[in-house]
């Protein structure tokens, strides 16, 4: 039997696999490994984009924006653009603080940008007004910053319980949330927190010949935290809040000692009324209404959010099921405090629901694909495409989940894209071996030999027509910005799919062929047969010379009519 001498890489990929018993195991095998990688692989609504930037704060306790934004907004933001690097920065300016926004272009290191960020600020130190505070510097982390679900907790209409034990209740629900695996930041928001109020009187502060920056220093020099000044009341008073998580105890505050005033000691209770209450500040009203069990509408009461946010790289559907799941464990404990609660936003179901509806549009748009063939090629031509087009996109699957890729809706819409376009290997390659099993040398041919010199004729043109497509995707992978970053799982899987279409339709494409169409026509002995019997050649010589006559007699009959 002579056997046929390949002259490209389609031709040698389909001899190698053509008759090698492990080609249907590889094959099962990566149908599987893209089963897996559908089912493991990390699920979000939107992909990760990589942002670089910072926050500078400064505090100045009893000065006016305007006298921020002179002496700090503006010197810090000439500072700051002596940074590389630097696309962005924004300057606010409000009562007793100051703080500068400096954004770096996309694409910039975030460790390295942090640091380049803390060392400009470190330099500049001796530059700022008296009575400044330290500078707190708080770079951006958005990988870690958008959360993922949203519950807001709320008082029962018909239950009394002050907000300082409805804060109690949920941070220690939050406490457990934050200790879930993958979870990354919880925080709480509109919660009013406990802790101590110091209500200072301007008229005696002024009396005593005592700045509002001594104040603020000796109490930090017994807290954790700086305290947060707000402008002064009506009543000549000035409120200083966030004082907490330091003083254990009323006394402590009162007896402070501020400053000496003509040889008598000043303690804070001689300036200021001290209270123990939740922050008065947060003086935001919120209106909340939910459906009780009977299905009417009511009124809540106070209430507070709980955002829940995920590291990078990790499935936000089974992170989101898990802090619902712990939250539900604590419904009764909950219920039995008089809080209630409301899921406002689950960014894991609609991500889970995009991949899914993906899933299910694939199997209908695969299913119309083997439709349309059936007429043209055949049902068994038509089979043979409907297994190649999942094989390619397990195998993408597959790859992109080993290149720490993540499912969301860019990457669903890369695979609709690519789905176009993946299945013109495969239907190149089984529409020629279709062609080749009905032209009148295929009688003299064996099936794999017809096989394999089908698949190495189409090879060279088939590489250029895909490799044409593939660079047409790849200069979308060099554009910049926030588009290029978000675009980016793109140029990242459609070359990836169209590549794999091609080993697919050279390695399985002909084996399928192999296992499921049949040859017409009888084989004949080629020349250097050793192994078909004589009565069987001499049979199928004979087939093949009438048919030739009959060819020829049938030409010469129409030229004879025309």
């Amino acid at each position: 039997m002579k056997i046929y001498k390949a002259n490209n890489i389609a031709g040698y990929l389909a001899q190698a696999f053509l008759k090698n018993p492990l080609t249907m195991i590889f094959g099962i095998s990566i149908i599987l490994l893209g089963y897996i990688s559908l089912i493991v692989m990390p699920r979000e609504e939107d992909p990760q984009i990589a942002v670089s930037g910072g926050s500078v704060i400064i505090a100045l306790p009893g000065a006016t924006p305007q006298e921020i934004s002179n002496v700090i907004i503006k010197p810090l933001e000439r500072r700051m653009n002596e940074i590389k690097g630097v696309e962005n920065i924004y300057g606010t300016a409000m009562n007793n603080v100051g703080m500068v926004n400096v954004q770096y272009y996309i694409g910039e290191d975030r460790e390295a940008s942090n640091l380049k960020l803390y060392d400009k600020v470190m330099q500049n130190m001796d530059s700022l007004p008296m009575g400044a505070m330290r500078p707190l510097i708080k770079p951006f982390d958005i990988d870690i910053d958008i959360p993922i679900l949203s519950v807001a907790f709320f008082k029962l209409e018909d239950e009394k319980i002050d907000n300082i034990k409805l804060y109690k209740t949920i941070r220690d629900l939050q406490q457990e949330i934050n200790g879930l695996d993958d979870v990354s930041k919880t925080i709480l928001k509109g919660a009013k927190r406990p802790q101590f109020n110091v209500m200072i009187d301007l008229d005696k502060l002024s009396s005593f010949h005592i700045s509002l920056g001594q104040v603020a220093q000796s109490i930090q020099s017994i807290s954790k935290n700086s305290p947060e000044i707000d402008v002064p009341t009506q009543n000549n008073e000035l409120i200083v809040f966030g004082v907490k998580n330091a003083i254990e105890d009323i006394d402590d505050l009162k007896d402070l000692i501020i400053a000496q005033y003509r040889g008598s000691v000043i303690y804070l209770s001689d300036i200021s009324e001290i209270t123990y209450n939740y922050d008065i500040q947060n003086f935001q009203k919120v209106l909340l209404s939910y459906r009780d069990t009977n299905g009417e509408f009511r009124k809540a009461g106070d209430q507070l959010t709980l955002t829940v946010a995920k590291l990078k790289g990790t499935n936000a559907v089974t992170i989101a099921d898990e802090v619902i799941k712990k939250i539900r464990e604590s419904k009764e404990e909950l219920q039995a405090q008089g809080v209630g609660y409301i899921v406002t936003r689950n960014y894991g179901i609609r991500a889970n629901e995009a991949v899914n509806e993906l899933v299910h549009h694939l199997v209908i748009t695969i299913f119309i694909i083997s439709l349309i063939l059936i007429p043209f090629l055949g049902w068994r031509e038509s089979l043979v495409v409907t297994i190649a087009v999942p094989m390619i996109l397990a195998l993408t699957l597959f790859i992109a989940y080993m290149t720490d890729q993540t499912i969301n809706r860019i990457t669903l819409f890369a695979f609709l894209l690519s789905l176009g376009l993946i299945v013109d290997d495969a239907i190149i390659v089984i529409e020629n071996i279709h062609r080749h099993m009905h032209l009148a040398k295929s009688k003299f041919q064996d099936f794999d030999h017809l096989i394999v010199e089908a698949t190495d004729e189409i090879g060279p043109s088939t590489n250029i027509a895909t490799i044409a497509i593939i660079l047409t995707m790849v200069p979308m992978a060099f554009v910049g910005g926030m588009m290029g970053q978000f675009m980016l799982p793109i140029p990242l899987n459609v070359p990836v799919a169209l590549a794999v279409s091609l080993f697919v339709a050279y390695v399985f494409t002909p084996y399928l062929a192999k296992k499921l169409m049949k040859h017409k026509y009888k084989e004949c002995e080629l020349p250097g047969a050793e192994n078909i019997g004589v009565f069987r050649n001499l049979s199928c010589k004979l087939e093949n010379y009438l048919s030739v006559l009959l060819r020829k007699c049938s030409w010469s009959i129409k030229k004879w009519k025309k």
